[in-house]
């Protein structure tokens, strides 16, 4: 089979003429978002703004396993490799495809199950091995290894052709969940690497790892909770990195192969929104790190929140530019942020190249909370998201509407008796930093998933000019006292865990959110055993609690199922939850109307422009709409939208992202949409784009699954019509 492989790739290569090496590096989209600079940006400009009215589908590659019951997803954005496609599907089966046809070549099917929504792939990498080629991508808790032209799996990295994530992290690794949903870099033969862990209590930790590329061996390691000795330390309570989790890098990372750089995003410690148990600054929590890529050695860091309640993880890999300021060139990179912010840093010395001043914020009314008193915000480059969630804000386009709080605009099952603007008078809406409060419900705007999201921005090095889409959601929230445990009542324990580990997405009372399943009446669907393993393994979106021993399981199930007769052994009392908090945090989801659109007026999802030579914003506009508003009149009102943009030397910028599940190509001059093409699902992932034999193709995975719309597997090559 392996030969068979050998000889099909064999004859596509050398009938594939674009292998030439006189062709520039962007007839490949050989990386990541384009390039280690993550400038999301392509030379090509065979599709332009004179006729990207011409575009057509040129091939529709279903990758397969579907399951639209459970909501499958693809948020991969492939690479092009001479001329192959690399991706993945809904069950993060990777592929190699041709780029010009669609056809399939090989398939590798990972050992690791991962269940949709926990485990999404966001992309892979191609590493030149000086034989076949590897592609090195995730799949649950491994890095596998596979042979570029074959497909086989490379047994001669790690552990038979993998690498387990759980390990090298300070902790017994069996009771650890740690998985990766984006792509890292490589230097050279170096693979460094991110993860993605649990967001509760007893989370895992999130420090970055980088290991050789020809054996998956472990060549160093940077504690992002640093332990004594290190750097930061003093920043956490003493022992912190032993029971601390979080503080990882989950959404991607940049590299500067002139430098030897990398610039390294992380997210927040968990809890995620309470921070009693870290009281301190808590680096290397919500900062950029910029690292040594040979030894790791820290070279500068920027922390953009101090002591995290909000869950305001670096959502994006940050963009490598230059620009041009006060006459002088300038090497710098800019980060964009879940609150919609822009930062931009001399790449080596990590100094603002605009103003960031650091501003007072409240204090916390929580027992054993300490906010941070200040916080840093960009003072000349504006917010591509609006800051403040103010009384003439309140979404007027259908009087009288009442409140509905939800996970997804079209769950209607929770409305409110309120009118929006009654419900809005009695929460906390007083902007960015305004700490979780067990008296009364606070907004978040822009919400937990941004402002900026996973997609990032895309930089046009031709004109220091930087493209970003945002999202202009309110969500509500409120903390929740937690019972001390009395340990003479089992469900009353399993209450008090559960609030800890699982009421952010069911919520406290068992009512769920949108999509998010309630848990009501658990007791008709499954027995101890079977809601045992749920919670051990995981299932469709849910993670699996490793961490959590078995008397804890026990008294979870015991409350979910309303058991009396569920017993748990005494002797473990002593050594239940190290990490239980007096609260926990509930969301009650989007802040919408009854009519499932967001609260507060539009535009509810946007395309922003700057021109980092200035600082300046050039434009801004609706990045989707609603076909029914649209009918009726309203002016175009944008979409959340999640995926984000490239930008070509065509003039244009391509992205999907909405939830109208349309592929739209805007003038990156003017922002004016002038081309738009409906897709089979929604396209919620980056775009790339590709030359073969001088056509140039665009292509978008049309995963869908997200924000109530359907699912899909199809990825979807446009190309301009033949002459």
């Amino acid at each position: 089979m392996k030969n068979f492989k050998y000889i099909l790739i064999l004859i596509f290569i050398l009938n594939n003429s674009c292998i030439d090496s006189n062709l520039d590096e962007f007839n490949n989209w050989s990386e990541y978002l384009g390039d280690k600079a993550r400038t999301h940006y392509s030379s090509l400009n065979q599709i332009n703004t004179s006729n990207v009215g011409d575009l057509e589908i040129s091939w529709i590659y279903n990758s397969g396993d579907l399951e639209k019951d459970q909501k499958t997803q693809i948020q991969c954005s492939p690479i092009v490799v001479n001329g192959i496609l690399y991706g993945t599907n809904p069950k993060i089966k990777l592929f190699a495809i041709d780029g010009k046809t669609g056809k399939e070549l090989w398939k590798f099917n990972p050992d690791d199950k991962v269940a949709p929504g926990w485990g999404v792939n966001r992309g892979v990498i191609h590493w030149d091995d000086n034989k076949d080629g590897r592609i090195i991508y995730t799949s649950g808790k491994y890095i596998y290894a596979v042979d570029a032209l074959s497909g086989e799996i490379e047994e001669s990295f790690g552990e038979n052709g993998k690498v387990d994530l759980r390990k090298n992290l300070d902790r017994n690794y069996e009771t650890l969940v740690a998985i990766s949903n984006t792509p890292g870099v490589v230097y050279k033969d170096i693979l460094i690497q991110g993860t993605r862990v649990h967001e509760g209590p007893g989370a895992s930790p999130g420090h970055i790892r980088a290991y050789n590329l020809n054996n998956g061996e472990l060549i160093w390691k940077f504690n992002t909770i640093p332990q004594p000795g290190e750097y930061g330390y003093e920043t956490w309570p003493e022992d912190a990195w032993k029971y601390i989790g979080g503080a990882n890098s989950w959404s991607g990372m940049t590299l500067d192969e002139e430098t030897g750089i990398v610039y390294i995003p992380t997210g927040s410690a968990s809890y995620d929104f309470y921070g009693g148990n870290r009281i301190g600054k808590n680096l290397f929590a919500n900062t950029l790190l910029a690292l040594n890529a040979k030894t790791g050695e820290r070279i500068w860091h920027f922390q953009f929140v101090h002591h995290d309640l909000w869950d305001r993880d670096l959502p994006a890999p940050p963009n490598l530019i230059t620009i041009k300021k006060d006459g002088k060139k300038i090497k710098a990179v800019a980060q964009i942020t879940k609150s919609g912010h822009i930062f931009v840093f001399d790449r080596l010395t990590g100094d603002h190249i605009f103003p960031v001043e650091e501003f007072p914020f409240p204090k916390s009314e929580l027992e054993g909370e300490v906010a941070w008193p200040t916080q840093p915000i960009p003072t000349k480059i504006p917010p591509f998201a609006r800051q403040k969630f103010s009384k003439d804000l309140i979404n007027d386009m259908f009087p009288n509407s009442l409140a509905l709080l939800a996970w997804s605009p079209l769950d209607k099952h929770k409305t409110s008796s309120e009118t929006i603007e009654q419900v809005w008078s009695r929460l906390n809406t007083e902007g960015q930093y305004q700490p979780p409060s067990e008296k009364i419900e606070t907004v978040t705007f822009p919400g937990l998933d941004g402002g900026g999201e996973w997609g990032g921005a895309g930089f046009d090095p031709k004109t220091g000019w930087l493209y970003v889409n945002s999202n202009e959601m309110p969500w509500i929230s409120k903390a929740n006292k937690i019972e001390k445990i009395r340990t003479d009542n089992v469900k009353k324990f399993g209450k008090s865990i559960y609030l800890q580990q699982c009421a952010r997405c069911h919520g406290a009372e068992l009512g769920g959110m949108g999509v998010i399943p309630g848990l009501e009446n658990l007791d008709k669907k499954y027995n101890n055993a079977q809601l045992l393993s749920v919670i051990k393994k995981g299932k469709g979106s849910m993670m699996p609690l490793p961490h959590l021993n078995i008397a804890q399981i026990d008294a979870i199930t015991a409350y979910l199922l309303n058991d009396d007769k569920i017993e748990i052994d005494k002797s473990l009392f002593n050594d239940l939850d190290p990490n239980a908090l007096p609260y926990s945090i509930s969301f009650y989801g989007r802040f919408m109307t009854e009519d499932g659109y967001p609260a507060v007026k539009p535009p509810w999802g946007t395309l922003n422009a700057y021109d980092l030579n200035k600082g300046d914003l050039i434009w801004q506009v609706p990045l989707g709409e609603y076909d029914d508003l649209t009918k009726k009149g309203f002016p175009k009102t944008g979409t959340e939208n999640y995926g984000g943009p490239i930008v070509t030397d065509g003039g244009l910028i391509f992205i999907g992202a909405t939830n109208d599940e349309y592929f739209r190509a805007f003038n990156k001059k003017t922002g004016d949409e002038i081309w738009r093409k409906k897709l089979p699902a929604g396209g919620y992932a980056t775009p790339i784009t590709y030359q073969i034999e001088g056509k140039q193709f665009i292509v978008i995975a049309c995963g869908g699954g997200k924000m109530g719309t359907k699912s899909g597997d199809s990825y979807v090559a446009f190309s301009l019509k033949d002459k």
